[in-house]
């Protein structure tokens, strides 16, 4: 019993696309919307939210 292709949704333009081996885009439907995504990467337009540590005090010593 064969069990039914998994689909993923592209992150760049929303098709639907089958999770398969021969698909290398994946989980994108086509170099362009993976080449999109790479862009959105280099001009930081995915920002990464950090939490700011309190200071350590420099005087005290192991």
């Amino acid at each position: 019993m064969n069990s039914p292709t998994p689909t993923v949704i592209c992150p760049v333009c929303g098709k639907s696309v089958q999770w398969l081996p021969e698909n290398r885009f994946r989980p994108f439907c086509s170099e362009r919307c993976k080449l999109i995504d790479l862009g959105a990467w280099i001009n930081e337009n995915y920002p990464l939210k950090a939490e700011e540590l309190p200071a350590q005090d420099s005087s005290v010593h192991d």
